[in-house]
């Protein structure tokens, strides 16, 4: 991360999960795309709970040939986005994080369904969020972005709470009036649902404003901004990176998978892991924050934190063959001092981490004195996030 964000653990509830299907419009027998890839896809998403302020981000991706540099920075700067939303208060309360992805403007997905697809819808699963993002591919195509607007203000489960923040981020670089959807109908109506609609146009400043990017932004009630795509992230690292990288192996030993994808989803863990650190160090290090945090739920796999969210009734929900092989057969008494040893461990963990992370980015914010960070898709989103969330009464918490 090189922008002075400050951090503070958020907390997320979430009481049941049901499925949801990547592609609200898909027609039976369409399963794949002219590339192979699946044109739709089903994930387990956690259900927002109703009862809890949201804030919940939709980032619309062009992957069209031009712009492999775009879906980079968005894999350099994912956790980093995400640690920043994790510093917003809402009345003295953390809001439920949910995430959005979608992709248009590639030849490889559906002309009748104006070549958009979505990667994922509104979830709390920020590991998933991950792996999707990290499979894109681009491949040259044309860009609707009116059309990607409707399709993600009318397919995704936007909040109805008054307090909610609901934001998109769409980023491109072809003219933003292309296709049978103008952007003006689609932004209209997600204006009437108070969704802010934020533009991010990969080139030339006055070529974003002739090209009608800046008027989405004005109509949309969000910012505009203009990054070069191109541009290599900076990362800065610092002394404490090995640290916190030595916290977060010996955080993933704290999880227990259960259930039938207990096993995949910690596999999936260390995957995206991976993934961070292919980008750098620093990006490994900013997803190790963010797994410190109580943004980072995985109840729907992960035993420890099942117990977490439901006490003790969470054991009388789990049967014995839903726990890992090296749990069969230990009794129950057993497992719950396991549980509780693994909880006492990993909070142990998430405070090392976080007091190392403040003093990471002390020195990040010492060595930015000097040297402002440049323009790119991460810092043009965190920017308008914070500035959007103080007009609607939302607090950056500083530890």
């Amino acid at each position: 991360m090189t922008i002075g964000i400050s951090r503070l653990a958020t907390l997320m509830l979430a009481a049941s999960f049901t499925t949801a299907s990547c592609s609200s419009n898909a027609k039976p027998g369409d399963k794949y795309n002219t590339t192979g890839r699946p044109e739709e896809t089903t994930v387990t998403t956690q259900a927002p709970v109703t009862d809890n302020t949201r804030i919940q981000v939709a980032i619309l991706l062009d992957t069209s040939n031009s712009m492999d540099g775009l879906i980079e920075q968005a894999k350099s700067r994912l956790w980093n986005i995400i640690n920043t939303l994790t510093t917003l208060k809402y009345n003295g309360k953390t809001p439920t994080l949910e995430i959005a992805l979608y992709e248009y403007g590639n030849d490889g997905l559906s002309s009748e369904r104006n070549y958009i697809r979505q990667v994922t819808p509104l979830t709390t699963d920020l590991d998933l969020i991950s792996e999707k993002l990290f499979a894109l591919r681009t491949n040259g195509g044309l860009e609707y972005c009116g059309a990607v607007i409707q399709d993600a203000v009318r397919q995704l489960e936007w909040g109805n709470n008054n307090s909610d923040m609901k934001l998109v981020y769409i980023a491109g670089n072809e003219p933003f009036d292309q296709g049978n959807i103008h952007y003006k109908e689609a932004i209209s109506s997600a204006v009437a649902k108070k969704i802010y609609i934020n533009t991010i146009f990969c080139g030339n400043r006055r070529e974003g404003v002739a090209t009608h990017w800046k008027d989405g932004a004005d109509k949309g009630k969000g910012k505009y901004f203009n990054i070069d795509s191109d541009r290599k992230v900076r990362f800065i690292e610092t002394p404490y990176d090995a640290r916190i990288e030595d916290c977060d192996r010996r955080l993933n030993d704290t999880y227990i998978g259960y259930g039938t994808m207990g096993a995949s989803k910690k596999a999936a863990q260390g995957r995206q892991d991976e993934n961070a650190k292919s980008v750098s160090k620093a990006n490994y290090t900013e997803r190790a924050v963010t797994k410190s945090k109580a943004a980072y739920k995985n109840s729907n796999w992960d035993l420890v934190d099942k117990v977490s969210e439901e006490g003790e009734v969470a054991f009388e929900t789990i049967e014995k063959a839903q726990l890992p092989g090296e749990y069969k057969d230990k009794s129950k008494e057993e497992v719950k001092q396991i549980v509780a040893l693994k909880t006492r461990e990993r909070k142990a963990i998430q405070k090392e981490i976080e007091v190392l992370s403040k003093k990471r980015q002390a020195y990040i914010d010492e060595q930015l004195k000097n040297s402002p960070d440049e323009d790119d898709l991460g810092n043009a989103i965190t920017s308008s996030i914070l500035e959007i969330a103080k007009v609607n009464g939302y607090i950056q918490a500083h530890n």
